[in-house]
């Protein structure tokens, strides 16, 4: 067992989905909260100071904070039924890095954090990256405090209820000035570096992408008692649209559009929905593609809606376009560690919505089975301490 994988080990349990498999971990919920302990433990062990931000980001500093400081860390929180590295890996490899430079008797010549991000996959409230966009300004934070969970609890509930002041969430200029630079390091969540035989990589970009909630509205009704000629059932065009993002995809180049949520309502058995809720998840290479696919499954909703005598809406949730991250940090990067590959990502990610304000870097580690956001993620432990390794050669050359 590794550094990194001794540290994954000790919050294993915390979080598991019985019902889904895998892991549950949500911003601000009593897991994540949890973990969010676990690591304020972990790092004053460490003897590093945390402190929350007013966004709720965590921020644990090895020596005095302060500006132009060399960041790294990820994020504690999970789809639902996700996987046990995205995420956590980034965040255990940070500190164990510490452990290793400090082991060399690296102390650092700039200001140097550790920061976990909060919410970084929606899976709560349906907004990725929430921590980070919050900090940057890229969402409203009156838009951010009125977001709900499924149950209902407003963020701004749901940070009260952990200690924190909603109404001084928002864009934080002392902690973003803060940033020098910032590197994630992150389980890959593809099959790049399988077939490319190594055992990590530096990012080169992100794939344009965005999430859209298309509302059907037809007739609530009786499932047994309403002919099928009288029917304004929402589900049948709600149905359709999911095979037209398939269609859509495929029909542009490296694009990638999914249905992974569809929620009727009311929900039952034996009756017609009056609304269906289906999230659009869609991305591509660049921002013209990625508005074609999201175009081209619009049209064909819009059509098998009018077919049923429904009504569509279609609600941009979230979106970002391509990152480029900063090919002189990239390249730094990649000297730093002898030469690795440069791969793209279809991810997205903390460090993406820091690109457009900081240089920003990402490692990325082999996962075997190439599956990510399922309950088979994973990365061999000798990989993960390639990851370690390859994160204090980068982070003792940029603080050095």
């Amino acid at each position: 067992m590794t550094a990194a994988t001794e540290l994954l080990s000790a919050i294993g349990t915390v979080g598991r989905d019985p019902r889904r498999g895998g892991f549950s971990r949500h911003g601000f919920d009593p897991v994540e909260l949890e973990l969010r302990e676990w690591f304020v433990a972990e790092a004053e062990r460490r003897g590093l100071a945390v402190r929350a931000d007013r966004n709720g980001n965590l921020w644990a500093w090895w020596g005095e904070p302060g500006r132009d400081a060399v960041v790294t860390g990820s994020h504690l929180d999970s789809v639902p039924g996700g996987g046990a590295f995205d995420g956590p890996l980034g965040v255990v490899s940070a500190l164990a890095a510490v452990d290793l430079l400090r082991e060399h008797g690296f102390a650092p010549a700039k200001p140097f954090a550790v920061v976990v991000f909060a919410e970084e996959e929606g899976g709560r409230f349906g907004m990725p990256c929430l921590g980070s966009r919050l900090l940057t300004g890229s969402i409203d934070a009156d838009a951010a405090r009125h977001l709900r969970d499924p149950d209902g609890t407003s963020l701004a509930d749901a940070v009260t209820a952990a200690g924190l002041d909603p109404a001084r969430l928002g864009r934080d200029d002392e902690a973003l000035a803060a940033i020098g630079t910032f590197v994630e390091l992150h389980v890959e969540q593809g099959r790049g570096l399988i077939d490319l035989g190594a055992p990590v990589a530096v990012a080169s970009s992100i794939l344009a992408h965005g999430r859209w909630r298309f509302r059907f509205t037809g007739e609530g009704n009786h499932a047994g008692a309403t002919l099928l000629g009288d029917r304004r059932d929402p589900m049948v065009p709600a149905a359709e649209m999911v095979l037209a993002a398939r269609v859509a995809a495929a029909e542009v180049d490296d694009a990638r559009a999914t249905v992974g949520r569809l929620v009727p309502n009311p929900g039952g058995t034996n009756v017609i929905a009056s609304t269906v809720d289906v999230w659009l998840d869609a991305r591509a290479p660049d921002d013209a593609r990625t508005r074609q696919v999201l175009d081209r499954i619009r049209g064909m909703a819009t059509e098998a809606a009018q077919r049923e005598g429904c009504d569509l809406a279609v609600t941009e949730e979230s979106y970002g376009d391509t990152v480029h991250f900063d090919t002189g940090l990239r390249d730094r990067v990649a000297a730093a560690l002898g030469g690795v590959p440069a791969l793209p990502t279809g991810a997205g990610h903390d460090a993406g919505v820091l690109a457009a304000h900081v240089p920003t870097a990402m490692l990325f580690v082999r996962n075997p089975t190439g599956v990510s956001h399922a309950p088979e993620e994973f990365a061999e432990a000798e990989d993960c301490e390639s990851g370690v390794t390859a994160l204090a050669a980068v982070l003792g050359q940029l603080a050095g």
